[in-house]
């Protein structure tokens, strides 16, 4: 990387770390008027957002699509700026505020605890809902009961971003928490069926983004999703049935009154049992639940049909 970019990523961690020590109420002010920016001013991806939610609620009538999508961008608006403000939460003291906050609890981390000791290896199979940055912070959100995963225990997948810039950028703000612990699993896409091998036999717990299209070269499938057929990625699948991990879908709701729920939905015990598309036309069923109970609560703005 050469000089000028080194200090493009310094600088624009700077800002961004000055910005996120400020309050999380003050970001939610700021979120107001971001969501309005992209929606009214900007029409950031509006037609993607517009075709993919007629296409997804068929049945809904153009108000309450308009409704939705206003939602939606709120939504949008409020993950990015709490996606700032987590980046502060860095070291012992940025775990604690993060900690007080309850930005994210988990409902059930007796459940996740439960299949690391039945399999050793638990994948959770996220999906764009809810706040999916904000994972890198997954130990500090038990409240009822200990979860029994750590830095050296939990690993995420990432594919990169097209600026290398964003990229390094991003890589640190994912793992902010744990920016003080050595923290090795922040793992490429393309290297995680290596990462997992090496790591087999011991306890961990995977976090994967199961949502995506199909990249060049991955594994694939076809699903019915939202009346649509639907191109689905295989990987993490097919991963857990070759190491024989649980699975588990991340169910990543928006609380009534702000923040987040997050409840592990088992699908196996045993992966090695199952298909990899036995699998996926789980997740799917359930992410499709959450959709109609939550619909705003999705990335629309990525083109999930082509």
């Amino acid at each position: 990387m050469d000089r000028h970019h080194t200090w493009g990523v310094k600088l624009t961690e700077g800002i961004l770390y000055l910005l996120g020590r400020q309050p999380l109420k003050w970001h939610y002010t700021w979120a107001k008027g971001i969501a309005w920016l992209l929606e009214s001013v900007l029409h950031y991806r509006t037609q993607v957002v517009d075709v993919n939610l007629a296409r997804a609620f068929p049945e809904k009538k153009y108000a309450e699509l308009k409704t939705i999508r206003k939602q939606f961008y709120r939504h949008m608006a409020n993950t990015v700026v709490e996606m700032v403000w987590f980046g502060a939460c860095r070291g012992e003291k940025g775990r604690e505020r993060l900690r007080r906050s309850h930005l994210v609890e988990f409902t059930n981390p007796e459940e996740l605890n439960r299949m690391l000791s039945v399999s050793q290896q638990a994948l959770l199979m996220q999906t764009h809902a809810g706040n999916w940055e904000l994972m890198g912070g997954i130990a500090q959100y038990a409240y009822s009961t200990p979860l029994e995963v750590t830095p050296a225990t939990f690993a995420v997948a990432h594919h990169g971003i097209a600026s290398g810039l964003w990229t390094q950028v991003m890589a640190h703000n994912r793992i902010a928490p744990v920016s003080d612990c050595n923290f090795q699993g922040y793992v490429h896409t393309d290297s995680i069926l290596r990462f997992a091998i090496l790591h087999k036999g011991q306890r961990m717990c995977y976090a994967l983004n199961s949502d995506q299209y199909p990249y060049m070269g991955n594994g694939s499938m076809n699903v019915r999703f939202m009346h649509q057929d639907t191109r689905s990625m295989t990987g993490a699948a097919a991963i857990a049935c070759k190491l024989d991990m649980a699975v588990a879908y991340l169910r990543f709701d928006v609380r009534p009154e702000g923040g987040y729920h997050l409840t592990v939905v088992p699908i196996t015990d045993h992966a090695h049992e199952s298909k990899p598309e036995d699998i996926m036309q789980r997740y799917y069923q359930l992410l499709e639940e959450d959709l109609q109970a939550q619909p705003w609560n999705y990335l629309w703005t990525h083109k999930r049909w082509k």
